[in-house]
């Protein structure tokens, strides 16, 4: 699919303040540090879409980007080891646990990992949580250009062993800097938008 149209739409702190407008959405859910603003933005042909950052915890809100006037990409707050106060952990926990229950229109959520690290405790709550709501998960291991051919794909076997009752889908290795992986997710991206 040619993307001919990004529009940013709006920063929500809310459930209430989600868009009104009833279009099928797919969401961005990781660490933080994982470069899931990188792959967004990278997905999208867009160099500065996603807001990016060497400080983790740069997305504080739920960010709406409608594509193609057709259907939405939803960047959730990263988690993890962000440095910011426990009282805002908790409201981006909040923030996302009430999107995954809420949100009549979500088809999926892609599942970012960083290839290097390889699954944690975190990310490994996020897709129980995931699975417990029945909601379709892609599973993505960015910064692939970090590792050599033969650790990249050690590491892709155990993430497909390790997460395999999550999803039936296979580990899609992916470089935002390269765009490697980036036509194989965006035709998943597409089979849950249908």
């Amino acid at each position: 699919m040619k993307i001919n149209s990004v529009e940013f739409v709006k920063s929500v702190a809310s459930i209430d303040q989600v868009p009104k407008e009833k279009l099928n959405e797919v969401a961005f859910a990781g660490r933080s540090n994982v470069g899931k603003s990188s792959l967004i933005n990278c997905l999208l042909n867009r160099k500065k879409m996603a807001k990016t950052s060497s400080t983790p915890g740069k997305t504080r809100y739920l960010n709406y980007f409608k594509i193609n006037g057709r259907f939405y990409f939803v960047d959730l707050p990263g988690y993890g080891f962000a440095k910011v106060s426990k009282a805002e952990r908790q409201q981006w926990r909040n923030l996302i646990e009430g999107f995954l229950q809420t949100s009549e229109n979500l088809k999926g959520v892609v599942s970012i990992i960083d290839s290097r690290i390889g699954a944690t405790q975190l990310d490994l709550q996020l897709l129980d949580w995931l699975k417990s709501l029945a909601v379709p998960v892609l599973l993505v291991a960015t910064k692939a250009d970090k590792l050599s051919k033969s650790v990249l794909a050690t590491q892709i076997r155990k993430l497909n062993r390790k997460l395999s009752e999550y999803t039936t889908a296979q580990v899609i290795p992916f470089s935002a800097t390269k765009g490697a992986g980036k036509k194989e997710l965006m035709t998943h991206i597409l089979s849950l938008l249908e």
